[in-house]
């Protein structure tokens, strides 16, 4: 006989079926989970393994960099007697200019002390003031002056405030004769401070002398390797040959560089394309001395950036965000910097006299990355300034401001 259908409102419905349900709902979305998370972490990774993976490009890019150096050995022995000659200016111009910032830190701390000495000094001078017009005060009215106060002295009242008076006058004067003795020895000290100080001084001008010397040197010896690089060119007739060697090379570079930041892109950031005419100019002042596009060498070449004089040491800034993955010198383009800003674009900086930041470095837009030269064996001062769009080299006048 078939049992009776259970009522839906009577006593006899089940209600703890639920609980078992949601519990096993609840054990799947814990599974779900579980399963998910470790997803989730990989999507994320941590500081330390964000900085091996930055150890790791930045072993690459220094593969890259010796490789580019390498070459250059192999190929043309003047590319690398003018190499030397200009990392080594690079090296002493770098010491020089720390020199010269400690002298000038040294010499407003000597003129800080001096200026103090002066203070303390005028400080002691009206301290002994006072304390002698208080000495010939005590002097006029006698060695025994309350003992005087006390004889002569008919009201009791007004003794007892004289009484107080002069003991007033008693501790200030010992506290003035306490003061006079401190300034004494802080005037000793701030006199040893300024004397070690000066020594300092004499000592930072005798190194920054001798860092001139070697920057004089490294300089002559950049002059020879160019005059002997032009000579060559001069009796072989090989201008041509050698700037398609070093057009090559940088493309080899980007080509490398590249390969290498592969697995390793730019910091997410805000987009590169959309900035067209937006971008401030990398050198504040200065005139383009040549244009992308236009010809060199007799029109068989073409600029694939852009030339802009300007003065010697002037401040090259970084016009966007990005990282640094090239700071070396290269055939052709001397101190070169190289920036990776994300979404395939990089930019280039050429012919630097200084260089002021490393591979791997993340940089502001408007930082300094370095300053204006004519490394690479160019005749003046001048930036070189290049935009690529992967291995593509783009027009980097229509990224920049009017002028």
């Amino acid at each position: 006989m078939p049992s009776p259908t259970p009522s839906l409102t009577g006593p006899q419905r089940r209600p703890r079926s639920h609980p078992r349900w949601a519990a096993g709902l609840g054990a799947c979305l814990a599974l779900i989970l579980a399963w998910a998370s470790p997803a989730t972490a990989e999507r994320k990774p941590t500081p330390a393994q964000k900085e091996a993976e930055l150890r790791r490009l930045n072993a690459r890019i220094e593969h890259v960099r010796k490789s580019v150096n390498e070459d250059v050995e192999k190929r043309d022995r003047l590319s690398v007697q003018l190499r030397d000659a200009e990392l080594r200016v690079q090296s002493a111009k770098k010491q020089l200019d720390t020199v010269r910032a400690q002298r000038i830190e040294s010499e407003a701390r000597l003129r800080q002390l001096e200026a103090e000495k002066t203070e303390r000094e005028t400080e002691l001078d009206g301290e002994r003031s006072a304390l002698a017009g208080e000495l010939r005060a005590a002097y006029f009215n006698g060695r025994e002056e309350q003992l005087k106060l006390l004889l002569n002295q008919q009201d009791p009242a007004t003794f007892g405030r004289m009484l107080a008076y002069y003991g007033y006058f008693g501790r200030a004067r010992a506290e003035r004769i306490r003061d006079i003795r401190d300034q004494l020895e802080h005037l000793a000290l701030l006199r040893e401070k300024i004397a070690a100080e000066s020594a300092r001084l004499k000592e930072l001008e005798a190194q920054q002398e001798t860092q001139l010397g070697s920057l004089r040197a490294a300089q002559n010896q950049r002059s020879v390797a160019v005059s002997a690089i032009d000579q060559q060119i001069k009796s072989r007739g090989g201008e041509l040959e050698r700037l398609r060697s070093q057009a090559l090379a940088l493309e080899k570079l980007i080509a490398d560089l590249r390969e290498a930041l592969k697995s390793a892109p730019v910091a997410k950031q805000a987009p590169f394309e959309p900035l067209k005419g937006r971008l401030p100019w990398p050198v504040q002042q200065g005139r383009v001395l040549a244009r992308f596009g236009e010809p060199r060498a007799g029109g068989s070449l073409r600029w694939q950036g852009m030339l802009i004089g300007t003065e010697r040491g002037a401040r090259v800034r970084a016009p966007f965000a990005g990282r640094i993955v090239y700071s070396d010198w290269l055939p052709g383009m001397g101190l070169m910097i190289v920036i990776d800003h994300g979404g395939g674009y990089m930019s280039l900086y050429g012919h630097n006299e200084e260089i002021f930041r490393k591979v791997g470095e993340s940089i502001a837009a408007g930082e300094v990355i370095g300053s204006v030269g004519d490394s690479g064996g160019h005749n003046e001062p001048a930036l070189y300034f290049e935009v690529r769009r992967g291995r593509e080299p783009v027009n980097p006048e229509i990224w920049l401001q009017r002028r």
